[in-house]
């Protein structure tokens, strides 16, 4: 039996009874560690996290930043980051609106495990590719 990090592990005990504790595990179905798993293993968050890791940003200059992400899909990311607490959103009080986006605490702590993500996929993106080409022969074949 395989057992995850988060896979339930002890014995606790309780005026005298042992009860089996549970800790979260993304290998429940029922766990809500895996909307929090969902939320940092999408693409546009590891790369706004990328990108925020460098500094505050504004709304626009992370758009520019990132290629090939839409202003709906930017807007939705941001929100879900801000949210679980992960980005902070300052807005400042001067017209027209400045609005601008940092980590926090909690969202620094993706810094490097995003990056290796993100360094892993390039460095092995030859080899997937050819690996992609190989298999789509195959299916012709």
């Amino acid at each position: 039996m395989l057992l995850s990090p988060c896979a339930s592990t002890g014995i606790v005990l309780h005026t005298s009874v042992a009860k089996v504790s549970s800790a979260p595990s993304v290998l429940d179905a029922q766990c809500p560690s895996r909307l929090v798993l969902d939320r940092i293993a999408d693409k546009w968050t590891a790369l706004i996290i990328q990108i925020l890791a460098r500094g505050t940003m504004r709304y626009a200059a992370l758009q520019r930043e990132i290629g090939g992400i839409s202003q709906k899909m930017l807007t939705q990311t941001l929100r879900s980051l801000e949210r679980d607490g992960l980005v902070q959103r300052t807005v400042h009080p001067v017209v027209p609106p400045k609005v601008e986006y940092s980590l926090t605490r909690l969202g620094r702590t993706l810094i490097e495990p995003l990056h290796a993500l993100c360094r892993w996929s390039e460095k092995h993106l030859a080899e997937l590719q050819a690996n992609r080409a190989r298999a789509k022969q195959a299916v012709l074949e």
